[in-house]
């Protein structure tokens, strides 16, 4: 063989040698790339969040018009770390878990309590809001604090449509007359004007009615609340990236305290204790 074609040959094995490797680097390269759009949003590059902004202090519109309270201080904050445009859609609470459902919005932000039946249509993050879950009446309401004396058909108890209130109220005073409104402020009144005896409802809530209608309502002094319960953040059945990402954004808020600085300044009392974070 002559000089000339070893060297040829030579030539050609490394001209082959560069390709594959400028392949393998085009290759490794293409799937180092994070994903555009890693944690299925609707809308690339917007976190669309569904609340009824009616829960004053928790979410509700202030007096210029714009998204308020604890939960939009979260999501602005969630918004941010993820480098996206935030897009609250305010709409009546009925509406939340079948507009996630037909993918109106990527999340639900109004503290969902984790229930089975819910967990059948929507996948829950960790918790990150807690509460009480109370029995208000007027102050001259004087029916003695035991779950008997309310549990009559005499009683009517009052709650938020669709909320583990009402499952609460059917459940814990199941002879009294349940009755539930697609409007928190309307199961409110109806106790105020004497229509109804009682209400289920957050604590906080309460505080946030009585502040606004005279100190009209009272907690019944029963030995310990109702119930207390956890709120999660709801995300499209089966997008668990988003849900575990949200996961991980709330253990990052707890630990570094910002959970409760933002908890006292929104709600206007101390963090009561939280799950622990893995």
């Amino acid at each position: 063989m002559s000089k000339a074609m070893t060297q040829l040959r030579v030539l050609v094995a490394l001209v082959g040698i560069v390709a594959v490797a400028v392949t393998a680097i085009a290759v490794t390269g293409a799937s180092a790339k994070p994903a555009a759009n890693p944690y299925h949003l609707n809308k690339e590059g917007t976190l669309t969040v569904g609340m009824t902004l009616q829960f004053k202090p928790q979410m509700y519109l202030n007096a210029k018009g714009q998204p308020a309270g604890y939960d939009v201080v979260l999501v602005k904050a969630l918004a941010k770390r993820m480098n996206v445009k935030l897009d609250i859609k305010n709409l009546d609470f009925n509406g939340l878990i079948p507009g996630l459902v037909s993918k109106k919005f990527d999340m639900v932000s109004v503290g969902l309590s984790n229930t089975p039946e819910r967990r059948k249509a929507v996948t829950f993050s960790r918790p990150y809001v807690p509460y009480a879950q109370i029995l208000a009446a007027k102050r001259s309401n004087t029916t003695a604090a035991t779950i008997a004396a309310w549990n009559t058909s005499e009683t009517a108890i009052t709650s938020l449509q669709g909320s583990t209130a009402e499952q609460l109220v059917q459940k814990t005073f199941p002879n009294a007359e349940s009755k539930s409104f697609p409007d928190q402020n309307a199961a409110f009144l109806e106790v105020a004007t004497g229509r109804a005896e009682g209400i289920v409802v957050e604590n906080y809530l309460l505080a946030q009615f009585n502040k606004s209608n005279g100190n009209t309502l009272k907690q019944v002094a029963f030995k310990k609340p109702l119930h207390v319960e956890y709120g999660s953040y709801a995300v499209q059945k089966g997008n668990f990236a988003l849900a575990g990402y949200l996961t991980k954004f709330i253990c990052s808020q707890q630990k570094s305290g910002l959970l409760a600085k933002n908890y006292k300044a929104t709600i206007g009392a101390p963090l009561p204790p939280m799950p622990a974070c893995r």
